[in-house]
């Protein structure tokens, strides 16, 4: 099953950190963690934006599908 976080950092790999030791209680459970896409934006205002897409109906049906079909690719290549 294909868990998907979506949130806005202006720090990647701090934020990683943070998920990937425990430290947010929306991921602590689904531990170890894997980075497997990202998005970055040059102003925040663009990356907020994208984050609330992402986040309501469409937005998030789009991605999961998306993510679903680039996994399968993933995992049919061994």
């Amino acid at each position: 099953m294909v868990h998907v976080y979506t949130g806005y950092t202006d720090d990647l790999k701090a934020r990683y950190n943070k998920h990937q030791n425990g430290f947010v209680k929306a991921t602590k459970h689904r531990r170890p963690l894997k980075l497997i896409y990202y998005e970055a934006y040059e102003a925040e205002l663009d990356a907020r934006r994208r984050e609330v897409y992402l986040k309501g109906g469409n937005g998030k049906s789009a991605l999961k599908m998306q993510l679903k079909e680039v996994l399968s690719l993933i995992d049919n290549k061994g």
